[in-house]
């Protein structure tokens, strides 16, 4: 970003590496910093934005920082001049002198320290340095943030700079009137700060310190303004910096956190989607396939669920406005609980507002700090969340391992305990030992609990879930609105006395506002097609199997009896590659990465519903084994 007054004389430059999807918000900020700069009213913004190529970005250490405090910019002015005698440099006063020819200029003065020739091709412009930023910032670049931080903005240029061919030093007051802190800095010595180089209300600019034959500066130069380079180690601001910088500091753990985030290819984004979430959908301006959706039996977007909820919607309104224990239950509320019993078989239902408040709300509810809680490694962070609020012992057992089950229960025989499990594993999309985890917990007196969130609708018969593929019903049954139902919500199904416990212990149903009558509509709606039309279900798994066969057509390993289908690659960086060169080709599928799964371990997750055509789906087994390889 460059900015001018209305005459066109340069007020202030900023610029940032950061994420794509940073961009927008960056120019925002820059545009606001630029329009209330203190050196004047901006009469002109130009903002230039420019693609880099990951390979040619050069990582360099932070300068070393040390500061001199001075009291006045004579003092500060006799510092800098120490410091270019120790780099060498002829008449150190004349060269420092010198920087008030910078004043106003876009960029710097490349100066021969030797023998003061300016080496600028255009001397009114200067040479301006570019293509930089922090490591530790990026995508929260120092660019991104309101407030200028002066110190670590020289830091990155310093650096940069002094690593360019040829550059012995760089001597710089800034152009901030209301910043008198400057510095000089060399790889030998560092970067200096000198807290007091200029008086308040003066202007400021910068030097470029070149040793050696002139004909290199080309080079120099090309280094300067073309070279990408991210600046690693970054120290935090020192204490006497400005208030702006002491007001960041806070900030800078979450940067950094975000940075190592983004540097082993695990920072994640949100993509909003421009349609709904269909089997074809609008992202980005472009029409993709998407094989990403929980939406399997694609409900969300049905005419009938649609007109049920918008006429509900009009009846009831849009918000509850309150809790279901206050003013937020409505006749549909209950009705819906009846059908979520009826539909798997148990003699009661309570709706929760989510999934995730489900498992959270049941678990600890519960258990407690006496129970014992047996968890498969790969439950979903709601069950894993839920069992550490409990304050229960808990036990990770192998996945699906009944065998090492077992073994880790008999010891606690005759403790109050739970065995809980996802019925479909949501990244993997295996099936749980169902029969095995009911017959363990039955004979050792303990309650067992599984989640058929990625279940319902998707396997048994008529998509009752893992407990109609066995024919085997657990104690406890959580399952959500927000997949193959297309709605929101989440439930939990099994005898009256435990939903009338939960009424009354569950504390993330009993503070929650009640979802709003029209998304339980939705649900009633879309519950009541997949009682009646079963054949959904049953094009679903035609196409799982369509699909999986393909797949293994094109030489990868495919199998699953659900709508989850993992192709696992490892590397996370390969995995988000391959899944940005779907993205390119028109196919969205989500790359899965840690903590999700395992670091090493990640995969592309496809997600099928029973409204995919052949065609689509061919065309995106080509299109994954094309990217693999």
């Amino acid at each position: 970003m460059r900015a001018a007054d209305k005459g066109g004389k340069h007020l202030c430059g900023a610029e940032c590496i950061a994420a794509e999807e940073h961009i927008i918000p960056g120019c925002e900020v820059m545009i606001r910093r630029a329009a209330r700069h203190s050196r004047g009213a901006a009469g002109e913004i130009r903002i230039k934005i420019e693609r880099l190529d990951d390979e040619r970005i050069e990582y360099i250490k932070a300068l070393p920082v040390t500061t001199r405090e001075t009291q006045s910019a004579r003092e500060g002015r006799a510092v800098a001049i120490d410091i270019l005698e120790k780099l060498n440099v002829p008449d150190a006063a004349a060269v420092f002198d010198r920087i008030r020819e910078t004043f106003g200029m876009r960029g710097a003065m490349l100066l021969n320290a030797d023998t003061g020739e300016r080496l600028e091709p255009d001397p009114a412009r200067g040479v301006r340095v570019t293509r930089m930023d922090a490591e530790d910032f990026a995508p929260a670049s120092s660019a991104l943030k309101e407030e200028k931080n002066h110190f670590r903005e020289a830091l990155v240029l310093a650096t940069k700079a002094v690593h360019a061919p040829h550059i012995i030093g760089e001597i710089c007051v800034s152009d901030d009137p209301d910043y008198v802190t400057g510095y000089v800095a060399s790889k030998e010595l560092g970067y200096i700060r000198i807290t007091r180089l200029k008086e308040s209300g003066e202007g400021g600019g910068r030097i470029f310190l070149y040793r050696g034959d002139g004909s290199e500066a080309p080079a120099c130069i090309r280094y300067l303004q073309s070279r990408p380079v991210l600046v690693t180690n970054m120290p935090d601001s020192p204490q006497s910096a400005s208030p702006q910088d002491a007001l960041q500091k806070k900030w800078d753990g979450m940067r950094r956190a975000l940075a190592e985030l983004r540097k082993n290819h695990l920072y994640r984004s949100i993509p909003p989607i421009e349609s709904a979430a269909a089997p074809h959908i609008r992202y980005q301006g472009r029409d993709l396939v998407l094989l990403a959706s929980n939406d399997y039996l694609d409900l969300a977007g049905e005419p009938r669920v649609k007109a049920w909820a918008a006429e509900m919607g009009t009846l009831y309104g849009v918000g509850s406005g309150g809790s279901r224990l206050t003013t937020g239950s409505s006749p549909l509320h209950g009705q819906l609980e009846k059908m979520l019993a009826a539909f798997k078989g148990t003699e009661a239902a309570l709706l929760f507002n989510t999934g995730y408040m489900a498992n959270l709300g049941t678990i600890s509810a519960l258990c407690s700090k006496d129970w014992v809680i047996f968890s498969d490694e790969k439950n979903h962070a709601s069950i894993i969340d839920g069992c550490r609020l409990s304050g229960a012992k808990i036990i990770v057992y192998k996945h699906n391992d009944m065998d090492d089950l077992e073994d880790k229960v008999w010891p606690y025989e005759g403790r109050k305990g739970l065995i809980v499990s996802d019925s479909v594993f949501s990244m993997d999309g295996d099936i749980v030992n169902l029969p095995r985890l009911c017959s363990i917990a039955e004979a050792r007196g303990m309650y067992s609990m599984i989640d058929e969130a990625h279940a319902t609708g998707v396997v048994g018969k008529t998509g009752r879930g893992v407990t109609e593929y066995y024919g085997v019903k657990p104690d406890i049954i959580i399952g959500t609105c927000s997949k193959a139902l297309g709605s929101e919500g989440g439930f939990v199904c099994g005898n009256k006395l435990l939903i009338d416990f939960l009424v009354n212990r569950a504390r993330s149903f009993i503070f929650s506002t009640a979802l709003p009558a029209n998304v339980v509509a939705a649900a009633i709606k879309a519950l009541e097609i997949l009682m009646n039309e079963p054949e959904r279900v049953e094009r679903l798994r035609e196409n799982v199997r369509f699909f999986c066969g393909l797949l293994r057509d094109e030489g990868i390993a495919a199998a699953s009896e659900t709508a989850i289908i993992p192709i696992v690659l490892g590397c996370e960086e390969k995995a988000l590659a391959v899944s940005r060169r779907l993205l390119d080709e028109g196919f969205y599928i989500s790359a899965i990465r840690y903590p999700t799964v395992p670091k090493g371990k990640a995969m592309l997750r496809v997600v099928l519903m029973s409204s995919h055509t052949k065609e689509d789906l061919a065309a995106t087994a080509k299109a994954i084994a094309a990217a693999i390889a």
